[in-house]
Formats: structure tokens, C-alpha cells, sequence
């Protein structure tokens, strides 16, 4: 083979090397495949303790966003960078204590954190073994929908009681809505979206919206 011939073909294969690692950073390959209870829990193991600054799961919230007409520009991250934290953390998983939710329902949670104009938005994505896998985030659902455990126990009850596949439950006061997800084999899943930070004064949000933007986010999963 000539010299020439021997550079074009290295410069073919370097670059579909890296078209092959460009599609992975970008989550191209997971995409396709169904959530899992062992897949989501493969994930979260992936993450490091400090997290990391891009979102493993196929969400695209600027697509989110526009589907649930809310306005502002959409991205990764928190709208200010410095509030932190990383932009996607895991638990359960490798990471499960005996005393924690997933020691006693193992299964796992990633936890990715975007902004849509000047607000704040959580999505965790919950998977366990066996049933009520909203569990483990009821703290944060106490957190947005700022209530007591009275109005706490009975959302969880009506989100609870819903099918896989259904329609989202949001919130009273409209900052947060989850969705029961269908698994690709055993087990139970969610997708909880809180928008905002009720707790440091955040006006509640227009629950509608909030509803279409669970909504969405759930569709985008395969």
C-alpha cells in the first residue's frame, strides 16, 4: 500500500472513531434503549460521588420546554452555575446503605438539573424493584410542593395509584408533577419534575404547564 494510501485510511478510522465517541458523549447510543431497572441502576453507578456535568438520560429540555410553552432559554445546569450542584448525580445502586430507601427497595435514582430562562428545574428518574419507586424522592416532592404530611400522603397516594404509561400528577401549588413510567421489564418507575425552589419563595407555578412538561420529558424516554 502506498504511503498516501496508508494516511487516508488512518484518517478514515480515526475519524469514525470519533464520530463513535462524539455519539456516546451525547448519549446517541443509550437513547435507543428502553428504560430498565438494571439500566438506570448501570447508569447511576456510572456518575461519579461528585457527579458530572452532562445529563445521561435522553432529555432534551429545550424541546421539553417548548412543548409545555414555557418560555426562556433552556440548557443544562442551573440558570446561575455557581448555585450548583453538578448537573447530573446518582443514588442507590453500588452506592446503597442498608438504612437508606434503596437498602430496603434497591434500585436507583438519576438526578439531572437544567434551567428554562431563570428557573430551576429537577428531573429525577426513580426505578426500584418492587412497587411504589416514588418513595425514595418523597422528601423532594415535600420540598416543592411545600405541604405537611397530611397534603403530602395524599398526593402520594393519587400519584401512586396511577398505571404505567398514564397521565402526570401534579402538585397543588403547580411546582412539581411526576409520571409513572413503564420499565422495560420488572419493576417500578417515576419521572418527578419540580420547577422552581418553592421553599426560598418561588411563586407557585401554572400547574398546567408544569403537567406538560412532565409530560414531555417522560415521551422523550424510549
Amino acid at each position: 500500500m502506498k504511503s498516501a494510501d496508508v494516511r487516508y485510511g488512518l484518517a478514515i478510522a480515526v475519524a469514525a472513531a470519533a464520530g463513535a465517541a462524539l455519539l456516546t458523549a451525547c448519549g446517541g447510543d443509550s437513547g435507543s434503549k428502553p428504560l430498565s431497572l438494571s439500566g438506570l441502576t448501570e447508569t447511576a453507578d456510572g456518575i461519579p460521588d461528585a457527579g458530572q456535568d452532562t445529563c445521561p438520560l435522553p432529555y432534551d429540555i429545550a424541546k421539553a420546554a417548548k412543548a409545555a410553552g414555557l418560555n426562556g432559554e433552556a440548557g443544562p445546569g442551573r440558570a446561575k452555575a455557581a448555585d450548583g450542584p453538578a448537573v447530573a448525580t446518582g443514588e442507590g445502586g453500588k452506592r446503597t446503605k442498608p438504612d437508606s430507601p434503596f437498602g430496603r427497595n434497591p434500585g436507583a435514582l438519576v438526578t439531572c438539573v437544567f434551567h428554562i430562562g431563570e428557573e430551576d428545574v429537577e428531573v429525577h428518574t426513580v426505578a426500584t424493584g418492587k412497587p411504589l419507586a416514588l418513595s425514595p424522592v418523597t422528601p423532594v416532592v415535600q420540598r416543592y410542593a411545600a405541604v405537611e404530611v397530611g397534603p403530602l400522603g395524599n398526593y402520594m397516594h393519587q400519584a401512586t395509584s396511577t398505571k404505567p404509561g398514564g397521565a402526570p400528577v401534579t402538585t397543588v401549588n403547580g411546582n412539581a408533577s411526576s409520571v409513572h413510567l413503564e420499565l422495560d421489564g420488572d419493576g417500578d418507575a417515576y419521572l418527578l419534575v419540580g420547577i422552581g425552589a418553592p421553599e426560598t419563595g418561588s411563586p407557585a407555578r401554572d400547574g398546567q404547564r408544569t403537567t406538560a412538561l412532565a409530560k414531555a420529558l417522560a415521551g422523550q424516554l424510549p
